[in-house]
């Protein structure tokens, strides 16, 4: 792409986070990239039900955006949750503190694997797809509730053992694909590409609020590092807010497959030289060292998606998935949460300003005040 694209980034503290995602909506032309008078969908970004630092959408980011959004006019706001083999979506509600908000500012939630709410619609991409359609020969299916609404991401500043990093352009994996996705992990950055393909063709408007007041480094998306960076972005170009958020990190951001072949197939710039910063942030001066690691789980996933037994893949369309998806039930939730990651959460929650205020919002519900609360 010829044309700049402009990315928003300002620090940030507790005391000032929520008045922060208001103006960092105006300094990223939030505005502008939507379709006034439209339904929005809030995606939030729940990799894991339990709270751990910067694996998922915190409380302030999803009060600030609503606050943001409802100031700019953008009144017709629900929130679209998905769940996977290892996250249940009502237990990352709760957990994480989403429900207060949802209720307090009267926003509907509604779940993309519920037949209730939406209906999976046979959908053929206008733009010629890298893996989708070969990876779903019977034809791809997208939620129909999608279809004509904008949609705002809310995804955090985190490594991600699949691909590198994680950010906007992954925010769309769970909500625009059914349960099967894993399916796609061998051709994940092509799918994440073709996922923003098909973005860019059902929803008028595309934006993103990301959270980086915690990140996280380290073999993620759940079993993070959590460091605390006190830094927000926005922008509606979904390639370049993951490419500033991967420079930030310390990842060339053009040696990751997704940003990589989206900013060469002109879905976003993925070229930092490419970029216009605006806000508090030189980022020339950022690179924060961020290492994705390995672990066991990973070398699994290795196995399964890219070493030699990628051949026996065929399996997991078979009842034989539920073997890989209770290794990976046991690995998060009863072996990680319970003897690690529930102690770095603890510590986080009492020794960090960010914990502090988490801690608020358990005992408070939502921490804004003198705003209009509009119903749906």
């Amino acid at each position: 792409m010829s044309n700049k694209s402009r990315v928003a980034v300002l620090r940030t503290t507790p005391e000032t986070v929520l008045a922060d995602y208001i103006r960092l909506f105006e300094l990223a032309g939030g505005a502008q990239a939507l379709m006034p008078g439209l339904p929005t969908i809030l995606k939030d970004n729940i990799s894991w039900h339990y709270p751990m630092p910067a694996a998922n959408t915190s409380p302030w980011q999803l009060e600030g955006s609503v606050m943001a959004l409802r100031q700019a006019g953008y009144d017709k706001l629900v929130c679209v949750e998905n769940q996977t083999v290892v996250t249940n979506p009502f237990k990352g509600d709760k957990l994480n503190l989403y429900d207060k908000i949802f209720q307090s500012y009267q926003i509907p939630v509604r779940y993309n694997f519920r037949p209730e709410d939406m209906t999976w619609t046979s959908y053929k991409p206008h733009a010629k797809m890298l893996a989708l359609d070969h990876i779903y020969p019977e034809g791809l299916y997208i939620p129909d509730f999608f279809i004509g609404k904008n949609i705002v991401h809310l995804p955090t500043m985190k490594c991600h053992l699949y691909t590198t990093t994680t950010g906007a352009m992954k925010n769309a994996f769970g909500g625009l694909l059914s349960k099967h996705r894993f399916y796609t992990h061998t051709w994940i950055h092509e799918t994440l590409v073709d996922l923003l393909a098909i973005q860019k063709e059902i929803h008028p408007g595309i934006f993103a609020f990301m959270d980086g007041t915690t990140a996280g480094n380290g073999p993620g998306p759940r079993t993070l590092i959590p460091v605390v960076k006190n830094v927000i972005l926005a922008s509606a170009d979904q390639v370049a807010i993951d490419a500033v958020s991967a420079k930030m990190m310390g990842f060339d951001p053009l040696s990751i497959g997704y940003i990589r072949l989206a900013n060469e197939q002109g879905l976003g710039n993925g070229d930092v030289h490419n970029i216009e910063i605006v806000g508090d942030i030189d980022l020339a001066q950022e690179s924060w060292g961020f290492q994705v690691g390995h672990t066991f789980h990973g070398f699994l996933a290795w196995l399964a998606w890219y070493g030699p037994t990628r051949r026996l893949q065929g399996l997991l369309r078979t009842p034989l998935v539920a073997i890989p998806t209770a290794i990976s039930f046991f690995n998060h939730d009863v072996a990680h949460w319970p003897f690690k990651e529930h102690f770095i959460y603890e510590d986080w929650l009492a020794n960090t300003e960010w914990g502090k205020l988490f801690q608020r919002y358990q005992q408070e519900g939502c921490l804004g005040e003198g705003f209009s609360i509009k119903a749906d």
